[in-house]
């Protein structure tokens, strides 16, 4: 039964890392931290971007999940915690940086329904070049209209 909840722990907070990137991406990457992600939506031909530094700061988080985790006795579900959030890294890190903005040439030729939508979610998002007027800031969830719009544009 343990293993489980675990699973569970994992699986919950994989879903709620939507929910924290979208308010994260919305208020703190558009605002506060707008020096940071700038570069992300006016492209620099640098490979690396100071918006990486948000996957530095993601990663110290899970760490210290992992961390807490295992050191502090009656705390083990911290260290599921911790796993989701990874997952959900490596999740975004797939689909973001590797299928949408193509920073290693892989994927480039799928012509899935869901990716297609997903595709046109993000090109949206990055028609505003200023921190302000932004739209569809999650990631892995989609807003239906791009799903509607994805059907129509099948290729």
């Amino acid at each position: 039964m343990n293993i489980l909840i675990n699973i569970g722990i994992v699986l919950l907070t994989f879903c709620l890392m939507e929910c924290i990137t979208w308010l994260t991406h919305k208020y703190i990457m558009h605002g506060l931290l707008w020096v940071l992600h700038d570069d992300h939506h006016n492209k620099s031909p640098a490979f690396f971007e100071k918006n990486d530094y948000f996957f530095v700061i993601f990663a110290v988080i899970s760490m210290a999940f992992f961390i807490c985790g295992t050191f502090i006795t009656d705390l083990g579900f911290l260290f599921y915690i911790g796993i989701g959030i990874t997952l959900y890294g490596f999740a975004y890190f797939a689909v973001h940086d590797i299928f949408i903005h193509q920073r290693f040439k892989l994927f480039s030729r799928t012509d899935n329904f869901y990716f297609r939508a997903l595709r046109k979610a993000h090109k949206v998002h990055h028609k505003h070049l200023g921190k302000e007027e932004g739209e569809c800031f999650g990631m892995l969830f989609v807003p239906i209209k791009y799903f509607k719009e994805a059907l129509r544009t099948k290729k």
